[in-house]
């Protein structure tokens, strides 16, 4: 953030910030966004948006930028260090809140993602809390989006150190603004969260207010409250936590826009060699090459979901 510019919290302009940053960035090269091609596959109702790295950009692609897309900047040598302890000044967007600050991925698969970042480190199993939400809230009432958090190696998380992300929305040219809400039409309770009758897979479901985000404060309460039963329903809180430390959770990802709550536990990062992250429960994939593509399309992708969820 440079010196003497307010947070961007305070003034209700992250879009504008994040669009500027994302200019200069660019033109500095410090980022690097891949080149994917996209299509869709469709299975169990769901036209999922599949991005293969296209072939001119697997020629010239370095290891580490072929994470999947929401994994964060990369694997390489330079993840020895924290990259969020600073993160780079050419990718950070500015503050979003007191305890959040906002930071472009360096590697981005789609446009416009964005980084929810803790200032200070706190290990990504930890679970959310107050002031993650309220940074969550801050994003979704600037920008129309989908937020979401990878809790760990096994749910696609690349990072130690807290972070959220964002994209925003549509994510594809299909009908749908989220390819899975095809089949967010029917539900039932399951104790305080609910369960989706057409996702055939381990998950709680919570539906949101968009008019919430009009009150930072009071979108971050009802998303907290909202959140700490969906993982009491999928069970990933670990026992044995003392009252005064803060509590872990077992793998699960979890996906927020401004209008449902989406959580799913999870047993293993990857299905055979391709990787899901919390996009690919929104029905976004991604693969690396036409291998993985084809294995893919023989397994359908809903079958991948299931074999990697818990």
């Amino acid at each position: 953030m440079r010196r003497g510019r307010p947070p961007i919290s305070e003034g209700g302009t992250l879009g504008a910030a994040l669009l500027e940053r994302e200019r200069e960035a660019l033109a500095s090269g410090a980022l690097r966004p891949i080149a994917t091609e996209e299509s869709v596959v469709e299975d169990a109702g769901v036209r999922f948006i599949v991005r293969t790295v296209s072939s001119l950009a697997e020629k010239d692609q370095e290891p580490p930028r072929r994470a999947p897309p929401g994994a964060s900047l990369d694997r390489g040598a330079e993840q020895k260090r924290n990259p969020f302890l600073p993160p780079d000044p050419a990718l950070t967007v500015g503050e979003i809140s007191p305890t959040h600050v906002a930071v472009l991925n360096r590697y981005p698969v789609v446009e416009h993602h964005l980084l929810v970042v803790t200032k200070r480190f706190i290990p990504q199993e930890e679970a959310l809390d107050h002031d993650d939400f309220a940074a969550v809230a801050t994003c979704l009432g600037e920008i129309d989006g989908l937020a979401f958090y990878n809790a760990g190696r096994e749910a696609g998380a690349s990072q130690p150190h807290k972070h959220l992300q964002l994209v925003p929305l549509p994510l594809g040219a299909g009908p749908w603004v989220v390819p899975m809400e095809v089949l967010f039409d029917s539900w039932a309770a399951a104790g305080p969260a609910l369960r989706l009758l057409r996702l055939p897979l381990s998950h709680a479901f919570a539906l949101l207010d968009p008019l919430l985000f009009e009150d930072r404060e009071r979108a971050a309460d009802r998303m907290l409250e909202l959140y700490d039963a969906a993982m009491d329903a999928i069970g990933v809180v670990e026992e044995g936590a003392a009252n005064d430390e803060p509590k872990r959770t077992a793998p699960y990802n979890l996906l927020v826009t401004r209008r449902w709550m989406l959580a799913v536990p999870r047993s293993r990062e990857r299905f055979d060699s391709i990787s899901v992250n919390a996009l690919g429960f929104a029905g976004s994939l991604f693969v690396r090459d036409a291998a993985e593509m084809q294995r893919l399309r023989e397994a359908r992708p809903m079958r991948v979901l299931k074999e990697v969820a818990a």
